[in-house]
């Protein structure tokens, strides 16, 4: 049987390949990766003719193409992982990791703004904006809240790994690049994450990559 294929972005940039490849990789989905360097003239030709939206990334299973993270990993939580391994198990938990993911999906746009996902960099006085303070605050605040629902002594935010700690991983990175300051929790959860054989694994090809890209590199001090 072929395996299913992901197609991501340039690793060191691309946040939103990160989250279904890590979701895959933390739960051993056997897939195949092809990485496609973003803003390059053949960019469109080598995704158009298989993405659903034209952007990455986006999962080919069989005949099918599943483009967006969110439906990528939903895909893959009803053909390979299951609901109960992806998901919380509490009603009250699993609705709050729901809660999260689509807050991560859709806000803390001025954390991505100024700390855009470069897993290369390292920045030792980076002045946060109030704004992106505040995203900060936020995302602490709800680590904490997730951490305090926690069921064993596992490090992920719910006690197992999910969904939710593979969405969270590009925001691990970020703080890790631009040196967020964090409190005890929340430096205890990067760590596990940053730790983790699957974020090494990515981090390592980041590294390696050949491609550098202006627009995620100039950002403001």
């Amino acid at each position: 049987m072929n395996k299913p294929l992901l197609v991501v972005g340039n690793q060191n940039y691309s946040s939103w390949s990160l989250r279904p490849w890590m979701f895959l990789k933390g739960f051993d989905v056997a897939f195949d990766c092809d990485v496609v360097p973003m803003l390059t003239d053949d960019f469109e030709t080598r995704v158009r003719a298989r993405s659903p939206n034209g952007k990455v990334p986006f999962l080919v299973d069989g005949d099918l193409s599943v483009s967006d993270s969110l439906a990528i990993c939903e895909y893959a939580i009803e053909r390979w992982v299951g609901i109960d391994r992806a998901w919380p198990k509490s009603v009250a938990a699993r609705a709050l990791a729901r809660s999260m993911v689509a807050e991560m999906r859709s806000g803390f746009t001025a954390l991505r703004s100024q700390c855009p996902m470069n897993v290369r960099r390292r920045s030792g006085s980076y002045r946060l904006s109030s704004d992106t303070q505040k995203d900060v605050d936020r995302i602490l605040a709800v680590w904490r809240q997730a951490r305090s629902l926690r069921v064993g002594d596992e490090p992920w935010l719910f006690g197992e790994f999910g969904l939710v700690d593979a969405f969270f991983a590009p925001v691990v990175f970020r703080f890790q690049s631009y040196a967020v300051g964090l409190d005890g929790e929340g430096a205890k959860y990067c760590a596990a994450l940053l730790a983790h054989p699957a974020m090494r694994e990515w981090a390592d090809a980041a590294i390696r990559e050949p491609w550098s890209l202006e627009r995620y590199e100039q950002v403001q001090i």
